[in-house]
């Protein structure tokens, strides 16, 4: 028997995985500790590892969510594999179809509800006889209402028995149909066919070749097209909606070509548009995400004070010192680093800004464990610049620089994502003038920086230009009170406009 390999534990608090991608294919030989899957949670991707030597057979698909501890894959020890292949070339090989039984069940078919206002539909065409063989999700029947034309698929295999006739007017919940489930299926369709059988198929699609749905006639009506000018492409070569939308005319004379000239309705765009729609299962970091901000806005009681900072101090010590501040340190000088300096002496002035809620105690912390909010493809990411209170400029702009790197590569640990006091986003780098962040729970608060705009700004009584930034405090009124909140911000500005403050501390 092959071994057994399970979804490791991860984390904590993580209860699911997601296989973001398979490295080996079903049925290829692996070796020791080869990488053979990525696993992604909601907070960081993790590398799968073959326990032993072998033949891989998958058991999970690529993009389905697994609980831990649950079995993911199999691997068959390479002699066993060997051992086990004469033994499937001489099986006989087994007859899938069965004989069709009924199981005494019977599903009933009900008008389902296909629109707010909508209260009855008209039977419009039964795609199928009485006592036919249906299949799940088969089309059995076009319904319309005042509005709209509807297909109604069969919700099991069995035999149909029809209750609503043609042109009969039903309310919502109405019985249409009822099928009598079976098990298999019927001996015309596991052999080949009778001729009795190939003869009526022929006149089934004899009949339906060059009829129209209700809406598609509805359609080539309106265009004043004839059934003999269109190629049905549906079941037996019926015209479908999409063919009646795809129909042109083609006149003759010319007051058909008048005619056609005339418009009758919405115009029909046949090329270069598309409205194609797509689906896409959301991730376990999606899916985390949306469930905890909407925690936030519903458990605590978030506001934003907002201010504005004079970039200009800033920029012009930045525009001095880059190069040299470049070559010694081998990191370039950015924002981020001014701000967290000032976020971190703010901080320690302002502890309840800094602090968190644990039920009915307030945490607070002597050391400033600052988030920084990185977009990365798989979503957005909090990685943690430990104690940043302690570290130099240069320090943290190496952080932030590994840190958003490891971030966008997927390759952040579950230590370096959890544990932040305060948190930094920065709106800006995309365009953003104003904004109200939300907070990054536990945390009690977190700064919004946007984009720096020449403003006519006063300056000791005369108008100037300045590049000006404006900042956004969202923090918990819980454990914050406005007081502190708008002073901290104040603080912060103060700092920023004043650099030389961030290097004597004062």
């Amino acid at each position: 028997m092959g071994i057994q390999i399970k979804v490791p534990t991860v984390g904590e608090s993580i209860t699911e995985v997601t296989i973001a991608n398979w490295l080996k294919n079903d049925g290829d030989t692996v070796q020791l500790d080869e990488i053979i899957a990525e696993l992604e949670s909601d907070k960081a991707t993790f590398e799968l590892t073959a326990q032993s030597a072998g033949v891989l057979k998958i058991v999970k698909q690529k993009g389905e969510t697994v609980p831990i501890g649950e079995v993911i894959c199999e691997i068959e020890p390479a002699a066993q594999k060997a051992s086990s292949k004469p033994e499937t070339k001489t099986q006989t090989p087994v007859t899938t179809s069965q004989p069709m039984k009924t199981t005494g069940g019977v599903k009933e078919m009900k008008v389902p509800a296909v629109g707010e206002s909508i209260t009855e539909v008209t039977i419009s065409t039964w795609l199928k006889k009485d006592g036919d063989f249906v299949k799940l999700d088969e089309v059995i029947a076009e319904v319309e209402s005042d509005k709209a034309t509807f297909e109604l698929p069969a919700e099991a295999n069995g035999i149909l028995r029809i209750v609503a006739k043609e042109k009969d007017t039903l309310p919502i919940g109405g019985l249409i149909c009822r099928i009598e489930i079976t098990e298999g299926a019927p001996a015309a369709q596991a052999s080949a066919p009778s001729p009795v059988a190939a003869a009526t198929a022929s006149s089934d699609a004899s009949y339906a070749a060059g009829h129209p749905s209700p809406a598609a006639a509805k359609i080539l009506d309106e265009k004043g097209i004839s059934t003999a000018q269109v190629q049905g492409t549906g079941v037996g070569g019926r015209i479908t909606k999409e063919d009646a939308a795809k129909a042109q005319a083609a006149p003759t004379t010319k007051s058909a070509e008048s005619k056609a000239q005339v418009p009758s309705g919405p115009p029909v765009i046949s090329a270069g548009v598309s409205r194609a729609e797509r689906r896409e299962k959301m991730t376990s970091l999606r899916k985390t995400i949306a469930r905890r901000l909407v925690a936030v806005k519903n458990e605590t009681a978030m506001l934003t004070t907002f201010n504005e900072v004079d970039m200009k101090p800033i920029m012009e010590l930045r525009s001095r010192y880059k190069d040299q501040f470049k070559e010694k340190y081998g990191v370039g000088l950015g924002f981020m680093s001014f701000f967290t300096k000032a976020i971190c002496n703010a901080l320690k002035e302002f502890p309840a800004v800094n602090a968190s809620i644990d039920k009915d105690e307030i945490i607070y912390h002597d050391y400033c464990d600052v988030s920084i909010a990185v977009s990365t493809p798989r979503g957005l990411v909090v990685p943690v610049i430990r104690n940043a209170e302690s570290l130099t400029f240069n320090q943290i702009e190496a952080e932030v620089v590994r840190l958003a790197t490891k971030g966008r590569d997927g390759k952040l640990s579950i230590e370096e994502m959890t544990g932040g006091t305060f948190s930094i986003t920065n709106g800006g780098v995309f365009g953003s003038m104003l904004s109200t962040p939300i907070i990054n729970p536990p945390q009690a608060a977190i700064l919004g920086m946007h984009n720096i705009v020449e403003r006519a700004v006063v300056k000791n009584g005369e108008v100037v230009v300045r590049p000006i930034m404006y900042l956004a405090l969202s923090y918990d009124h819980r454990i914050i009170d406005g007081r502190e909140s708008v002073s901290f911000l104040v603080r912060v500005k103060e700092m920023l406009e004043d650099p030389g403050r961030l290097i004597l501390g004062v």
